[in-house]
This record gives structure tokens, C-alpha cells and sequence, in this order.
């Protein structure tokens, strides 16, 4: 292996099986640890609006209950769309040059959430250009997933996938369980010894941004084999399946970062009479639970594991439905906890089908005994499912933003947030429509892409 610029690697082949041993396994996992810790990070910021919003109304904020839902939906909107770009910095920058720059962004919305929650004469479109800022931390997810796809072989991906997004959704979690406990502090010098510190929401990741951004710098690598041009990579827009997974991942992803954004002003909104902070429970399952569908997905085929999750879904809505007509709150904890469980093995077993499929798609009447013919189409594989992942993350992501608003209009209209659960459980029924027409139906399997079957397998 030979290294023509610092901190670029020129040959790196991890489906060989003595490379990766030597070498390749090494390399792999220290670009691994670190991607995660900057996409957590990436993710506590993204969620800080889940915990401020639901505590503005504390610190002397006057904004109505929609707005706040709108500070918690904002960033979900954003961070979707920069996952677009992002995608394309890692095979434009390198992997290990767009993690310190992503990194160091986040020093943006956590700089303006400090300075402007201590002025509650804040106006509302201010406070949400500020809200907006963070959903730089929404668009890490998708340059670091499209990166760390190239370091690991094939029947390592899932898990590997699984385990940096869970590492990343952990920070949903992180964010709604330590923010309420240091806001009661104060952590700046001349802050008032009493009263809530809503800045401190943003204050105790900025020190780990730092960290991140020379970790990345220091310990993680750029490959050239991720080099790709614009062109090379739009063109997943025009597969059919980039689309069919982009619909999938609004299910899953889309379903655990809007539930997660969305419970902890659900809470105080359906049962004000709890207390204690429970919020971060929903995200903290669900990211435990995401490699597990990745390794569910290696061993039982991707296709299988997603629909069963889009089945228990969809029934486990039902389940909160249930009780908030019936206004129970263990039943509605632990229905919720349910569907966090699920939404995170389908987050796993949905990304693990991006590359069994592109996979496929170009190992499609290649004969096995053409090595070159086979190398060149495995290579494309990779580079379109990493351009996938990034899009697909992207789409998913818009559910971060739909589901908060879809409990704020649904609260507007009719007083109750029912109307959008109802609307969740149909389109959960329609995923595993999708799943099974597009992907489990023989016909397809053995016509259209009769190389599925193996690689999903």
C-alpha cells in the first residue's frame, strides 16, 4: 500500500481477505471510533432543540406552542437538506478532511444557541435562523455513513454501518439526558447563580468539537478509491431503487430522529403532570437496537428484517394511539420505547440493503470467471452505494422535520396529536407494501435482479 500525500491512502482493498488482515482491518476501525465520536457530537447538537424549545417558556420566552414545535422542526429540515451536499465533500474532500471541517461547523449553532437563549427579547425568526444553523449537525451523518462504507468488506458492512450510526444516534440520547441536568448550573463567568442556563445546552459540546476536529485531523484517513466526480455520483438519482430506499428510510430513520426531536415537548404537551426526564429513553433504545438490524440484515437478508420492523410498526402505533385515547402514561412510555426499539432495527436493516442492491445491480450478467469485469463492477458498487447512503440519509431525514410538524398542525386542527398518529401507521402499512412488492416478491427477485437473491442473502 502506498501513500503518494499524507493522510491519502492510493490502494485499499478491503475484500481481500489477506489485506484486511494485515492492514485493512486496523486502518478500518480507527477511522471508525473517530467518525463516531464526531458524528454524536453531530447529532447532540442537531437534537439541542428538542430540550431547549421544550424550556424556553421557563427562561421568559413568550413564543407560542406551534413556534416551539417549529424551533424543534426546523433543524430536522435543514440538517435533510445539507445531507445533500455533504454526501458529495467526502469523494470531493476525503473523508478524513470534510470530518475536521463538519466538525468544526458545529461551533456555529452551539456559538448562537449560547448567546441568543440568554435574551428572552429574542425575536422568533432570529431564534430560528439559530435552530436552522443546527442542522449542520444533521448533515454529518451522511458524509460519515458514504465514508466509512469504503473501509470495511462487504460481509462486515451491515454491522459496520449499524454500529457508526448507532454511535451517532447515541447522541440523541446523550443530548436529552445531560442537557436538563446542567442547565440548573451555571457554567460562564458572571452568570447568575440561579434560573435556568439554557446556554449551557450548547456550552458542553463545544470542548468535544474541539477534540473531534483534531482527533480527525490526527488518526483518520482520506482513500482515493472514494474519489469520484459530480457525475458519477448524481447518477443514483436516477436509480429506481435509490428512491424505493429513500421512501424505506423516511420509515425507519425518518420515524426515530422525529419521534426523538418531537417526544420531549410531547410529553409536556400530552402529560404534564409527569415528571422526571424520560425523553432521552426513546433515542437511547432505539440507537442500541440499530446494529442489531445491521447484523439481523448480514445473516437473514435486509429485505426480510425491514418488513417484519414496517409490520411491528405499524402495531406498535396503534399501541400509542391506545393509550393516549386512554390517557395512560405507562402504556404510552412503553409503547413509544417499543416503536424506538424497531425504528432502530430498521434503520439497520434498510442501510444494509443499499448495498446488496447496487451491488447487484452491477454484478448483473457479469460472468464470475471475468475477474476484471468483475472488479470494475464491484468497484462502481461501491462508490454508488456510498453516493446512495448519502441520499437516501438525506431523504430519511425529512422526517425529522414532518413528524414535529405533523404533531403541531394535528394539535392546531383537531387538539389532540391522534390525527398524525393515524397518519403514521398508514404509511408504515405502505412501507411494507413497498418492501415486499419491490424487494421479496419472487418475480422480482428471480427476473429483475436475479443477483439480489445472493447478495442479500
Amino acid at each position: 500500500m502506498s501513500q503518494s500525500r499524507k493522510y491519502w491512502i492510493d490502494d485499499f482493498q478491503p475484500d481481500d481477505a489477506t489485506f484486511w488482515e494485515r492492514t485493512g482491518k486496523r486502518i478500518a476501525w480507527r477511522n471508525l471510533v473517530w467518525s463516531i465520536f464526531a458524528e454524536n457530537l453531530g447529532f447532540s447538537v442537531w437534537l439541542m432543540w428538542s430540550v431547549v424549545a421544550a424550556r424556553l417558556p421557563l427562561a421568559g420566552f413568550k413564543y407560542t406552542t406551534e413556534q416551539l414545535f417549529q424551533l424543534v422542526a426546523i433543524p430536522g429540515l435543514v440538517g435533510a437538506i445539507l445531507r445533500f451536499p455533504y454526501t458529495f465533500a467526502v469523494p470531493k474532500f476525503g473523508g478524513r478532511n470534510w470530518t475536521i471541517v463538519s466538525a468544526l461547523l458545529l461551533l456555529v449553532p452551539t456559538s448562537l444557541l449560547v448567546y441568543l437563549v440568554q435574551r428572552p427579547d429574542t425575536p422568533f425568526w432570529l431564534m430560528g435562523v439559530a435552530a436552522a444553523t443546527a442542522g449542520f449537525g444533521g448533515g454529518n451523518f451522511s458524509s460519515s455513513m458514504a465514508n466509512i462504507s469504503f473501509f470495511f468488506p462487504e460481509n462486515e458492512k451491515g454491522f459496520a454501518l449499524g454500529l457508526n450510526a448507532a454511535g451517532g444516534n447515541l447522541g440523541v440520547s446523550m443530548v436529552q439526558l445531560f442537557v436538563p441536568l446542567v442547565i440548573g448550573f451555571a457554567l460562564l463567568p458572571g452568570a447568575a447563580e440561579s434560573g435556568i442556563h439554557l446556554e449551557n445546552a450548547a456550552l458542553i459540546w463545544m470542548p468535544f468539537v474541539v477534540i473531534a476536529a483534531i482527533g480527525a485531523a490526527r488518526y483518520m484517513d482520506n482513500l482515493t478509491a472514494a474519489r469520484s466526480n459530480f457525475r458519477d455520483q448524481v447518477i443514483v438519482a436516477q436509480r429506481t431503487q435509490t428512491w424505493i430506499m429513500s421512501t424505506l428510510y423516511i420509515g425507519t430513520f425518518g420515524s426515530f430522529v422525529g419521534f426523538s426531536a418531537a417526544l420531549p415537548l410531547l410529553l409536556k404537551t400530552e402529560f404534564p403532570q409527569v415528571t422526571g426526564n424520560l425523553a432521552f429513553l426513546g433515542a437511547l433504545v432505539g440507537s442500541v437496537s440499530r446494529p442489531m438490524g445491521g447484523k439481523l440484515a448480514d445473516r437473514l437478508g435486509g429485505a426480510k428484517v425491514t418488513l417484519l420492523c414496517f409490520g411491528a410498526m405499524a402495531l406498535a402505533s396503534m399501541g400509542v394511539h391506545w393509550a393516549l385515547a386512554a390517557h395512560s402514561f405507562g402504556v404510552f412510555l412503553a409503547m413509544f420505547l417499543l416503536l424506538f426499539v424497531i425504528t432502530g432495527i430498521g434503520n439497520g436493516s434498510t442501510f444494509r440493503m443499499i448495498p446488496a442492491i447496487f451491488r447487484a445491480l452491477h454484478l448483473r450478467g457479469v460472468r464470475a470467471s471475468d475477474a476484471s469485469a468483475r472488479s470494475e463492477a464491484l468497484a462502481t458498487a461501491r462508490r454508488e452505494s456510498a453516493a446512495a447512503i448519502g441520499f437516501v440519509a438525506a431523504i430519511g431525514a425529512l422526517g425529522g422535520y414532518f413528524i414535529p410538524r405533523a404533531f403541531s398542525v394535528s394539535l392546531k386542527t383537531s387538539g389532540s396529536v391522534s390525527m398524525a398518529i393515524v397518519g403514521f401507521e398508514l404509511f408504515y402499512v405502505a412501507c411494507g407494501v413497498i418492501t415486499w412488492f419491490a424487494y421479496l416478491r419472487r418475480s422480482f427477485l428471480t427476473e429483475l435482479l436475479p443477483s439480489l437473491a445472493e447478495a442479500d442473502a
